[in-house]
């Protein structure tokens, strides 16, 4: 039943999957190398927010402006690019969002003044999900039929490796060379990555996009808007532990500030395993992947809720969160674009967009129970609340079996 749910995801891409690629690994490659520049640009501008602050002789939350600007340019301006670029080919669709990426990040570095930079923020978030939802669909045609979480998994690779190298050396060159160093860093980066696409990835017309109408017929869909809610709630859990990894180290757990780097590259490398993972099980079964995730996660949450003071339960404990929600993500690529298979690349962009309003309700939760008092680690339990949240609402509608209706006799 998986198999045929999602062999609509690419019902174009199984269909017509004929034009030889020149060198698969290179073209895959290059997806992920412009999804690496993606997420250096958009952890490495969490590292710099004080530096910018300083320059721009803003607060501190007012500079944060320039961070919620990019999630709110992922959740409303990559859908609306999407559908915009709907009839383009998925190659031209990159290569563009690549220049504008680009100078996004170009115009951001120039920034005179906050208010600049909040807009240019916005329209770098706003090649996001359209990049990830354009390059899902061109991975799945490389790989070939039947592997669309493997593909997905392939090209979430390059954000999941930004979260262990890319927004560390960003951060690094921001903080000895100047924030601005770090958006023309990440623009080097975007340069390569445009370069690598340009060579790479196939010319072929089956990479043609599809009539808006296609892609705004899958937003029609009940299932798909249970699942951008279902991942909106679930992943929050990431955001709830991972934005406040500094005071777990420091306060909680009372280590020296020099061990948070560390514990943020245990939790990347823990993201990097569990979305390789993730992209096979998506493959192979409809619900393991995202049931036997949050599953997992909701246990870690609760061990380092219980605890989390202790370095050698948190470190592991870190990795484990990482790996067992990034191991949920293909799963739920592949259930969204099985539930309308003829709009893949809006599936991909709304996926993205859920995934950054995950991180405002992780965040959010944690900041509430801080300020109620319930102590550092309290903010695992808001995440342990909104994931039982997501898995609960998966399991009664989503995951539910369809009841087979009777027509003059005949069952369906």
């Amino acid at each position: 039943m998986h198999t045929r749910a999602y062999e609509g995801q690419c019902a174009a891409e199984e269909k017509r999957h004929r034009t030889p690629v020149g060198n698969p690994r290179l073209a895959l490659f290059a997806l992920a190398l412009g999804t690496f520049a993606i997420g250096t640009g958009e952890f490495g501008s969490n590292g710099i927010i004080q530096l910018f602050a300083v320059d721009l002789d803003v607060s501190i939350p007012v500079a944060t402006h320039a961070i919620t600007a990019y999630a709110f340019g992922v959740v409303v301006g990559s859908p609306a690019i999407t559908l915009l670029a709907a009839r383009v080919n998925r190659r031209t669709l990159l290569l563009g969002l690549v220049v504008l990426f680009l100078a996004g990040n170009v115009l951001s570095a120039l920034a005179p003044d906050i208010a600049l930079l909040v807009v240019f923020r916005f329209v770098t978030g706003s090649v996001q999900g359209a990049f990830f939802g354009a390059g899902a669909v061109v991975a799945a045609y490389v790989y070939g039929p039947g592997k669309g979480g493997k593909a997905f998994a392939t090209v979430m690779g390059g954000l999941t490796l930004a979260t262990i190298a890319g927004s560390p050396l960003g951060t690094f060159i921001g903080q000895h060379a100047g924030w601005r160093a770090m958006y023309w860093t990440v623009v080097a980066i975007g340069l390569l990555a445009g370069v690598a696409l340009v060579a790479w990835l196939p010319r072929t017309d089956d990479l043609h996009g599809s009539p808006v109408r296609n892609e705004l017929h899958g937003l029609r869909r009940l299932n798909v808007w249970l699942m951008v809610t279902v991942a909106a709630l679930g992943i929050s859990s990431i955001f709830a532990v991972y934005t406040f990894i500094g005071p777990f180290v420091t306060d909680a757990a009372r280590q020296d500030a020099a061990l948070i780097p560390i514990a943020l590259a245990v939790f990347g490398l823990g993201m990097a395993v569990g979305n390789h993972l993730g992209g096979r099980v998506a493959d192979r079964s409809e619900h393991r992947g995202l049931t036997w995730g949050y599953g997992g996660v909701l246990a870690l949450l609760a061990l380092i809720g219980v605890a989390g003071e202790n370095l050698l339960i948190l470190l592991p404990c870190l990795f484990g969160v990482g790996a067992t929600m990034m191991f949920a993500i293909p799963t739920i690529q592949v259930r969204l674009t099985g539930f309308a298979p003829d709009a893949p690349t809006l599936m991909g962009a709304l996926n993205l967009a859920a995934l950054n309003l995950a991180n405002s309700l992780g965040a959010l939760g944690g900041a509430v129970t801080l300020e109620a008092g319930w102590g550092t680690l309290s903010t695992v339990w808001a995440g342990f609340v909104l994931t039982s949240a997501g898995l609960l609402l998966y399991v009664v509608t989503v995951a539910r079996p369809s009841v087979p209706v009777r027509h003059d006799g005949v069952t369906t």
